[in-house]
């Protein structure tokens, strides 16, 4: 990583704290992903990404806030890109997904929540994480207890604006959603003294959409016999959606299939004919977490999608373009973000149904259901979950896990025997 500590110092950070993380990260992903073999050329761009981390991105929020550029950071994939980047400014992910910071967040948290909670509050509040430090605004969202309560500590920090999202599907939570959406507008509008209008909403749709048809188009090919790529390196690439400028990222990621469409052709795989073809399910892998990714692929699996936040959850289906005025825009931005299948909503049969779609589409041999440690939502659901896919004939496994390495080897030992099953 180039010297970026003038701007780090300008941000408040605490630099001496965050030199520790700038020595552990590198060696984390040169174990994870540079020892990897027959990865795509492609790839290059975004280990460059990760390599300048806290730089490369950083330094351009920072350089469009000189031109008058506000930066809004989001948590959850509910909050709409759209509505930000629609009202010029730009929207970032912050989600934290390293153990590194949560020791920061159990400062004010309890033990018992959920380890991206606490890390997503300790990086803000101890200063180590450019990110953080560099959003004007964030925006939160009431899909857990967790977070509502953590948005109202975040505040005294930042300046924080929380969604409503319902958490039924009938007819007036769609509605109520649309007036979240535009709610969230009058206030976007208020902090950058940008107007959205309906011809700048539509551009703003486009743009995500194409991001979004990016992340297809690259899932797509892990339905193929031969995986050309591994799903390590397609999990880097998701997180890294969240936080890069999303039309370099289209362009990059569609270059990157450009390649991958030639080694589908040539017959290529990065895995050994007859390896186990698994999806993980269920809490978001913010990055740098790359655990469960790392343990299946060098225990004879490969995973070949993500029923996650951090997976297609983020990515199927687009917002519907063509309407030409706010209110039908506002209206196909809450049909296309009410149809995500979170489990904080009750009842959630669609999720399951969501599942067992994917099973078939991406040929799985089994599905390993993840759990974040004190995440109540997904581990609840996980009990209907793991019964409806037992009940379908379609081998699962449950485990439950946060961001340190003490439960690793346990995990080696259970998914290679899961996998071990499969066979």
């Amino acid at each position: 990583m180039a010297d970026y500590r003038e701007m780090w110092k300008d941000l408040g950070m605490d630099l001496e704290t965050h030199d520790l993380l700038c020595e552990v990260l590198p060696v984390a992903f040169t174990d994870v992903y540079l020892s990897q073999k027959n990865r795509p050329e492609g790839m290059g761009y975004y280990d460059f990404v990760v390599s300048e981390i806290h730089g490369v991105r950083p330094a351009e929020l920072i350089e469009a806030q000189k031109n008058g550029k506000k930066v809004f950071g989001s948590f959850c994939i509910f909050v709409p890109d759209e509505v930000i980047f629609a009202a010029d400014a730009i929207a970032t992910g912050l989600c934290g997904g390293s153990q590194f910071w949560v020791p920061g967040g159990e400062k004010v948290l309890p033990t018992n929540t959920c380890p991206l909670i606490k890390a997503s509050v300790g990086a803000r509040l101890d200063r180590t994480c450019p990110f953080f430090r560099i959003a004007d605004m964030y925006i939160g969202e009431t899909t857990c207890d967790g977070k509502k309560k953590a948005w109202e500590i975040l505040k005294e920090d930042v300046p924080m604006y929380v969604m409503d999202l319902p958490q039924m599907k009938r007819r007036k939570d769609y509605k109520a959603w649309a007036e979240e959406i535009t709610a969230l507008k009058d206030k976007v509008e208020e902090f950058t003294g940008n107007k959205v209008d309906a011809e700048k909403l539509a551009a703003s749709i486009k743009l995500i959409n194409d991001k979004r048809r990016a992340l297809q188009r690259l899932s797509n090919f892990r339905k193929n016999k031969n995986i050309p790529i591994s799903g390590k390196d397609v999990l880097l690439i998701s997180q890294i959606a969240f936080y890069d400028d999303p039309t370099r990222f289209t362009q990059m990621t569609n270059a990157l299939c450009d390649e991958l469409d030639k080694r589908v052709e040539e017959g290529i795989s990065v895995f050994p004919k007859g390896t186990k073809r698994i999806l993980l399910a269920g809490t978001p892998l913010a990055i740098p977490n790359w655990k469960l990714h790392n343990i299946v692929e060098t225990t004879g699996g490969a995973v070949v999608c993500e029923e996650m936040c951090t997976g297609t959850r983020y990515f199927e289906n687009l917002v519907e373009e063509g309407r030409d005025t706010f209110e039908g825009q506002v209206e196909a931005l809450a049909e296309r973000y009410m149809n995500i299948n979170c489990a904080c909503f009750t009842p959630n049969e669609a999720r399951i149904d969501d599942i067992k779609r994917l099973v078939k589409e991406y040929d799985i041999d089994g599905v390993i259901d993840v759990n974040l440690k004190f995440c109540n939502l997904y581990d609840t659901e996980g009990f209907l979950v793991e019964r409806a896919l037992k009940e379908a004939g379609i081998p699962v496994l449950g485990i439950e896990t946060d961001y340190t390495d003490a439960d690793a080897q346990q995990l080696r030992t259970r998914i290679g025997a899961f996998i071990e099953m499969l066979g």
